[in-house]
């Protein structure tokens, strides 16, 4: 069980024409933004918390280039900052107070001095602020006119090793401003989310007689089973609906990609293969991709889930591991180097189904467990640099990348 469990540790430890084909902006072509507070309540290491995120949320937009100064202005001023006042936008806030703690925040932008968006927002809770903050960067990009990018307002979860054989699983924002740990004490490992929703997850735990798949309820906190197996238990996938999941499981010392139906509760076996078969995702209704060393080493294949034929769908790289993927597309992690006496790099690659075109995605370190946001839009994926655990944002269609530094332990996995 140890040896197949550090396996699969160890290799997940709306586009344009053609998303493989990078776009560049330059970045000297995109509009400018400056950033006014006009807070009237709370102290100035909270106003700039604010600030700051406001600021990171811009800047993941990619579609202007934001000002970073923090400047003070009355709210209902006249006219912006004199250091603004070349600015094709400013964004001008003011954070309330109100009686009963909740956070009020009243938003306009201006264009060479006339208001041309304006928008209030109230939160219960001042201490997740940075919702407050991933909610105005979604209604600007909507304002621009640009793509969706529901993904800034949606949860991140994932586990974080603490420890040998110790780990916690995590709920946070994309930016990791806000954490709150869900399941903490031995040694958990995979969460997934369970619906589109975000109102429950799964996750394996190792500290059972065998690796068990559990499910959380978060609004009741209620744990349940869904099933055990020898070897390993990991759900690596779940259908849009909800409805069936994809299931890494060795119950007779191989690992296989096996189906399970929520409602019937029936589990069903996909792939049959002598070797290792890990890390399934559902790419359409009928079919999925998974990990495989059928070729002598890890590579990426799909079958259709009603016949036996599998395809290979990598052709670059020699040990290709830890995929996902949305619509036609896969994004998968390949080793680029091969050094026993130093740390190897890892990169990300992006590929089509329809076209020859490879995308590499990251450059330096070693680059892992690729998600696609909900949208397609852009691509989380964790980040082991010089010591340091991150988590990674791809904004596909604007060719940049954004790194959130975790301040201790190690990211083992995730899920959007």
């Amino acid at each position: 069980m140890k040896i197949l469990i550090s396996f699969l540790m160890a290799i997940t430890v709306a586009f344009a024409s053609d998303a493989t084909i990078e776009v560049i902006k330059r970045v000297d072509s995109l509009p400018t933004i400056a950033v006014e507070d006009s807070s009237e309540s709370y102290d100035n290491k909270f106003k700039m918390k604010f600030f700051k995120s406001l600021i990171a949320d811009l800047n993941v937009l990619s579609i202007f280039n934001v000002d970073r100064y923090h400047r003070e202005v009355k709210y209902d001023a006249n006219e912006v900052a004199y250091e603004n006042k070349d600015m094709d936008y400013v964004l001008r806030y003011r954070l309330v107070k109100s009686d009963n703690g909740s956070l009020n925040v009243n938003l306009k932008i201006l264009t060479k001095n006339d208001t041309v968006f304006v928008k209030n927002y109230k939160i219960n809770n001042p201490k997740i602020y940075m919702f407050v903050s991933h909610t105005i960067a979604y209604d600007i990009n909507k304002f621009m006119g640009e793509d969706p990018v529901e993904w800034m307002k949606r949860k991140v979860i994932f586990s974080r090793i603490i420890a040998p054989q110790k780990s916690e699983l995590v709920i946070a924002d994309y930016t990791l401003e806000y954490q709150h740990v869900v399941v903490k004490g031995g040694f958990n490992i995979f969460p997934k989310w369970a619906n589109k929703e975000q109102t429950a997850f799964y996750y394996s735990s190792l500290d059972e007689k065998k690796p068990t798949l559990k499910y959380v309820d978060i609004k009741t906190a209620k744990s349940k089973v869904i099933g055990s197996s020898d070897g390993m238990m990991i759900c690596s996938d779940v259908s849009d609906d909800g409805s069936k999941l994809l299931l890494t499981k060795a119950p007779n010392g191989q690992p296989d990609i096996y189906m399970y139906d929520v409602n019937t509760k029936i589990t069903s076996r996909l792939t049959k293969y002598g070797g290792i078969d890990v890390s399934g995702s559902f790419m359409g209704k009928d079919s999925i991709v998974f990990v495989s060393d059928r070729l002598g080493y890890p590579n990426i294949f799909s079958k259709n889930i009603n016949s036996n034929s599998v395809e290979q769908m990598v052709y670059y790289g020699k040990s290709n591991i830890s995929c996902s993927t949305f619509g036609e597309y896969i994004v998968y992690k390949s080793r680029e180097t091969s050094n026993a006496f130093a740390n190897n790099t890892f990169n990300l690659h992006l590929i089509s189904t329809e076209t020859d075109f490879i995308r590499r995605l990251t450059a330096v370190g070693v680059n892992e467990f690729p998600r696609f946001s909900v949208d397609g839009d852009a691509i989380i994926f964790i980040k082991n640099y010089k010591a340091q655990s991150s988590i990674g944002i791809i904004r596909l269609n604007h060719n940049k990348n954004y790194l959130f530094p975790l301040k201790y332990g190690k990211v083992q996995s995730l899920d959007w």
